[in-house]
């Protein structure tokens, strides 16, 4: 249930500016509150008392290094395409020995095949492949052998090209996944690499998690 500190935060994490300013206590908090006071009585639904945003705004703790907040907003907004596979199948199994082999009896299958979603990611314990699902008897029929621990169909993929120096921002994957949970929308799996990071979702939710990414770019 949303409150009027939980809108205010919200706006504020939104706005690396305005959340800079307070933090430097250079920000008249009377004349934000009533600047604020329309967007918050949308978010609710309801009136809201200026007096009643400003004590939210008094009550805010901002993070305590924000020195990178200006870059992490320019960094948002230099995110690169946006791309979306869907169709998409899940199979986790336990680690062995004999788990490399079979990992590449899948690879020479897809080797010739074009447009094929493949990602391979090994755990301590266990394993992932995300595949797309025309191709999921491949991943069947080659880990015969080993331990299947789960498998997830129905799902897809959203992958986000990031800028050069992506990995030295402070706080960039923490907003994505906050606005993320913010909109109640549940990861299956995440995937990095260096200049790119792709999050899996259940169907019904991607295009709701499409949205969200492609605001962060506003």
């Amino acid at each position: 249930m949303r409150t009027i500190a939980s809108c205010v935060e919200e706006i504020l994490v939104a706005q690396p500016f305005l959340e800079e300013a307070l933090s430097r206590n250079i920000i008249n908090y009377s004349a934000l509150a009533e600047e604020l006071q329309r967007h918050v009585s949308v978010m609710l639904h309801k009136p809201v008392k200026s007096g009643a945003i400003m004590m939210a705004l008094r009550r805010y703790n901002p993070p305590k290094d924000l020195g990178s907040s200006l870059r992490l907003k320019r960094m948002l907004q230099n995110l690169g395409d946006i791309t979306v596979r869907s169709n998409l199948s899940d199979f986790t199994f336990q680690n062995s020995k004999t788990l490399i082999n079979s990992h590449v009896k899948v690879l020479e299958q897809l080797n010739t095949k074009k447009n094929i979603f493949y990602a391979f990611t090994r755990g301590i314990h266990e394993s992932n492949i995300i595949i797309s699902s025309s191709e999921k008897l491949i991943v069947q029929q080659s880990f015969t052998d080993e331990i299947q621990i789960g498998k997830q169909e129905n799902l897809s993929a959203i992958s986000i090209n990031l800028p050069q120096d992506n990995s030295k921002i402070t706080g960039l994957y923490y907003q994505i996944f906050k606005r993320l949970a913010w909109e109640g929308i549940a990861l299956y799996e995440v995937i990095s690499t260096t200049n790119e990071f792709t999050i899996l979702v259940e169907d019904y939710l991607v295009d709701k998690a499409f949205s969200v990414i492609k605001k962060l770019k506003s």
